[in-house]
């Protein structure tokens, strides 16, 4: 080879090696978006062809086959760049953050709150969880795509850049890359007939917690037919940072809801089967299977578990139906269609139907929360987004729906949080899937969908400060222990605003102080039993400003995705009695009042200023 042109090769490096990304094959048209929704047309839409990664056979002589194919997939990303030039990323965040200024100007903290931080993040956060270690959990898909006005996740890619991705942040080390630490699923070789191994493609699953703090992940992507289901049961240990696999689910979930019950175990239901688009599955399946206990000590950690059969099924025409598990013991399923409301009893297996949801016959991805009914946990659910015409909440109690308080517009893709305060906090949303107000795959944004809103504990609704980036689909939120909420999500917007697309920060948080961080000194919360608690049983917690607290609250924590939040609960705590340094709170009465796990716990002062939580269980199931 000539010196000129080994020394090409070697000057490439240094240029091609910041462009450097996983192979990319093809590039899926088909929409990403888990809804057969007549808003949109996307999945009607096919692959397009796109060109390999070719390793030059020069390089592979020279720098090996390894260096070389990263130089095929660098060379491959540049073509990407000259879809959606980095120009225009940086450019669009820069006018999104000198908007968000203006807007939030006009807003006071003390009233409002106030968007405080906006920093990188390495994955997409698709998924969320907030862990007991106070870590927060984020898992999505290795990127094919770095257009954001195409699919960008591997939804239709059959083989290994079909791949899942986790990390954990770690909110106590701040906002640098050191504060992420990647925590890769388990390698497996999925059921397409390529055999070939890569971190298991579980994106688009459902989730929840299990007793001992662990979380339970099932479903995913399989791949093909506009998605397929994957059979993957898999779960993350918080207290060593590890994932295990457990025996595969009898039937493929591509976007299936998950919800804990009183008992412990985890009710999962919902999905298209792996025979792909518009096989949504009917069977319901429980983790742990009933002939396993259920895991409740930290060392208690599920391998090769199985799940089994619950004798009722759930045919839920759309998927991630809302689950909810209220103090009655029953779990609730409100389906996007009005017709599938259902009761669902842990103990009888059965399946009985509530009255139709009032409002549209349809509502795609919006949120619902159980709203705080004291001490005996959540008797109630209210029904918010998913419906651009419609602003108005619906509010289930028993077997009635009531319509309730309007918000300022109607929205979908919105996520929406209980505050340690009671107070409801909406973050996030669109105009529809993938549509902010201007078109399909077009990610400039509509202000208003920028813009928070906040119910007060008498149920109005007010308009707020605007968060810098348009998140609608894939969007997320969490309530972190010191009260601040983390707002995530949207690979299409964190694309479209990377301000370095080349590097391997590939999403965003923003972060949001409610009011109640802005009207003084927080109540001192030192130190909380470490033993898991008995139900209806006293306890005592170490604070300097005994005086000062008028509440305590336990609020559970978040694990939410496709603005299904599968995890929320607020209880208040029972106050007994007050010494110098202590305060003797008692325990949720039962586990229908709060499933056995891992809640946070909150002082509250007078003015409805929390304290930085501390992580409490109860435990463990009858």
């Amino acid at each position: 080879m000539s010196r000129p042109r080994l020394s090409a090769m070697i000057s490439a490096c240094a240029v091609l090696s910041a462009l450097a990304a996983p192979l990319v094959l093809t590039v899926p048209v088909a929409a990403h978006d888990g809804g057969s929704d007549p808003h949109t047309a996307a999945h009607d839409t096919q692959p397009r062809p796109r060109g390999k990664a070719v390793v030059d056979k020069a390089e592979a002589a020279v720098l090996g086959q390894e260096h070389a194919e990263e130089h095929a997939r660098a060379r491959l990303r540049a073509e990407d760049l000259g879809d959606y030039p980095q120009p225009m990323r940086t450019g669009r965040l820069k006018e999104l953050t000198r908007s968000q200024v203006a807007h939030n100007a006009r807003f006071s903290p003390r009233e409002y709150g106030a968007f405080k931080e906006y920093f990188p993040s390495p994955d997409f956060a698709v998924h969320v969880a907030q862990l007991p270690t106070g870590k927060v959990l984020m898992f999505s898909f290795e990127r094919i795509e770095t257009n954001p006005t195409k699919e960008t996740a591997p939804t239709q890619i059959i083989g290994k850049a079909n791949a899942g991705r986790a990390y954990l942040w770690d909110p106590g080390a701040g906002s640098t890359a050191k504060a992420f630490t990647k925590v890769t699923p388990p390698t497996v070789a999925m059921p397409d007939g390529k055999g070939e191994p890569r971190p298991a493609p579980f994106f688009c699953a459902g989730h929840a917690f299990l007793p001992n703090g662990m979380l339970g992940v099932f479903g995913g992507n399989l791949g093909g037919n506009h998605g397929a289901g994957a059979k993957l049961s898999l779960v993350f240990n918080p207290w060593t940072e590890s994932w295990s696999l457990n025996e595969e689910m009898s039937v493929g979930r591509w976007y299936p809801s998950a919800v804990t019950g009183a008992d412990g175990r985890i009710l999962i239901m919902s999905g298209q089967s792996e025979l792909g688009w518009a096989t949504p599955t009917p069977l319901v399946e429980r983790f742990p299977a009933l002939s396993r206990t259920v895991p409740t000590g930290k060392n208690d950690v599920p391998t090769d578990v199985p799940v089994d059969v619950f004798k009722a099924d759930a045919p839920y025409r759309n998927d991630y139906p809302h689950l909810f598990s209220l103090r009655d013991g029953m779990i609730y399923g409100l389906g996007r269609d009005h017709d599938q409301q259902w009761r669902f009893d842990p103990a009888r297996e059965t399946r009985t139907s509530l009255p139709g949801r009032p409002g549209a016959a349809l509502r795609t991805y919006g949120s619902a929360v159980p709203l705080p009914a004291g001490f005996k946990g959540p008797d109630s659910v209210l029904v918010l987004g998913g419906d651009r015409k419609d602003p108005n909440t619906y509010q289930l109690v028993g077997d009635q729906w009531k319509a309730k308080e309007a918000r300022a517009f109607g929205r979908t893709q919105d996520d929406t949080l209980i505050l340690p305060d009671g107070t409801l906090f909406t973050v996030n949303g669109s105009f529809d899937i993938r549509d902010y107000g201007n078109g399909l795959y077009n990610p400039n944004a509509d202000l208003k969908y920028r813009q928070t809103e906040t119910r007060d504990t008498d149920g109005n609704w007010k308009l707020g400060p605007a968060q810098r980036l348009p998140r609608g689909y894939h969007s997320n939120a969490v309530v972190l222990p010191d009260g601040r909420i983390m707002v995530t999500g949207d690979e299409a917007q964190q694309i479209a605003n990377d301000p370095d697309i080349t590097d391997d920060m590939d999403g965003s948080i923003e972060i949001f102080e409610p009011p109640y961080l802005h009207n003084g000194e927080r109540p001192d919360l030192s130190a909380v039993p470490g033993r898991t608690l008995a139900y209806d049983s006293r306890f005592t917690v170490l604070t300097s400003t005994p005086d000062d607290v008028r509440r305590a609250v336990f609020l559970a924590p978040t694990t939410a995705t496709h603005a299904v939040n599968f995890s929320q609960r607020h209880l208040e705590a029972r106050i007994k009695s007050r010494a110098d340094g202590s305060i003797e709170l008692q325990a949720p009465p039962s586990p229908e009042a709060a499933p056995p796990g891992h809640y946070m716990l909150f002082l509250l002062n007078e003015e409805g200023v929390p304290s930085v939580a501390k992580f409490v269980s109860f435990g463990p199931p009858r």
